[in-house]
């Protein structure tokens, strides 16, 4: 199968006509007529994961994040990261394709997976957009219920094991049970005021700033799990997907995308 023949499918499964406007989705570097060997499936596009790709043959990788998200000036050598995996993945023929805001904005995206591995039921969309173009739910985050009221201890543990969480930061703990919760996956700040008025008990995201944690007044938990970890079974679900549907080809998750942030 060529590239864009794989790319087809991804856009009818994701399509990137619902990304946010201000991402870059699709395939970013490669050529559409390229026939396809194996697939790489990865949460991050690094020089590492595309030597990784290099060594097991691999000649598409399909990204959450983009590789180029904002405006380049400069492709050379010696300009940072991402330009020097841009050129590593040219050189070697390698095809890039990013899923990003396609995923977050799908009702069935990330945010709903992470709401099913933690237990949450009557889920719905926390912040829904309106979709003139298909009959897909759009929109970012979810919201639901728990299976039964958990304390503020309970529920911290809950995410750790689910989420294999080694930390969790977190506003002042309230005192009182934990039963309506919203998620928004990677950087979820401009979501807490839509998970105030949704009267949730805790709101479970990552990228959270200092002052951001005095927003919710004491009216819920602000959680942080961390960008990398909310993130992370993402590619569970696009090498799901691929298995899928493309039955014939090898479709391997990278190793060498690991969590760019340490803990001491």
């Amino acid at each position: 199968m060529k590239v864009s023949e794989i790319t087809e499918i991804l856009d009818k499964w994701m399509p990137i006509s619902i990304a946010e406007d201000f991402d870059n989705v699709g395939l970013i570097i490669g050529n559409p007529d390229s026939l396809v060997k194996n697939i790489l499936v990865t949460l991050d596009t690094t020089s590492n994961v595309i030597d990784e790709a290099i060594d097991n043959n691999c000649n598409l990788i399909i990204s959450y994040h983009p590789i180029i998200f904002n405006d380049l000036k400069k492709i050379t050598s010696d300009s940072g990261y991402v330009q020097k995996s841009v050129i590593k993945a040219v050189k070697n023929n390698i095809s890039v394709y990013a899923i990003h805001t396609s995923l977050d904005n799908h009702a069935e995206g990330i945010s709903y997976f992470l709401s099913k591995k933690i237990g949450l039921k009557n889920t719905s969309i926390l912040i829904p957009k309106i979709n003139h173009d298909s009959n897909l739910k759009l929109g970012m985050g979810i919201k639901g219920e728990l299976e039964k009221p958990l304390e503020e201890d309970d529920f911290f543990n809950l995410l750790k094991d689910k989420l294999n969480l080694k930390y969790i930061r977190h506003s002042l703990k309230l005192n009182r049970t934990v039963s309506k919760v919203s998620i928004v996956v990677g950087s979820g700040s401009f979501a807490i005021k839509n998970s105030l008025d949704s009267n949730v008990d805790a709101f479970i995201t990552s990228d959270l700033k200092y002052h951001n944690f005095f927003e919710v007044d004491d009216k819920a938990l602000l959680i942080d799990i961390g960008h990398y970890e909310s993130e992370n079974h993402i590619k569970l679900i696009i090498k799901e997907f691929l298995i899928k549907n493309l039955p014939n080809f090898t479709i391997l998750l990278s190793k060498e995308n690991i969590n760019p942030v340490n803990y001491y």
